[in-house]
């Protein structure tokens, strides 16, 4: 958390979809980054090390899916939080990495800003599984 204030990356291929949860992260706020795919949110994470949470669709094109990359976010940078959506794919958080939460879309918006904070509040990945 830089000066603060958390920053959240949202990695969402569906332009409209994606405005809505950078505004949803605005809202709580948060600083909010956008990425249109795995590709992307991996070069903003490789460029910053400010980044605190991402927040990500399952299906997007590219070379990962959002279960993948958060997969390779906990193994590249641990101490960053995650949340994964999905319209189609049913998730559980087994597929996860440990401490991350998922989603069904259509969300309820409390339910995700209530997840980042909760997220954010933890001070380490050990207290992640907890």
């Amino acid at each position: 958390m830089k000066y603060g204030k958390a920053v959240v990356l949202v990695v969402e291929d569906s332009t409209i979809i994606r405005m809505s949860a950078v505004d949803l992260v605005l809202s709580a706020g948060y600083e909010a980054l956008e990425a249109c795919d795995a590709d992307e949110a991996i070069r903003i994470l490789e460029s910053r090390n400010d980044i605190d949470l991402v927040f990500t669709d399952v299906q997007m094109p590219g070379t990962m899916d959002g279960i993948k990359l958060s997969h390779y976010i906990r193994d590249r940078w641990p101490p960053v939080r995650l949340i994964v959506a999905s319209g189609a794919a049913i998730l559980k958080e087994s597929d996860l990495p440990t401490g991350s939460r998922a989603f069904s879309k259509p969300y309820d918006n409390h339910a995700i800003t209530d997840a980042m904070a909760h997220l954010l509040s933890i001070g380490n990945t050990t207290e992640l599984a907890s």
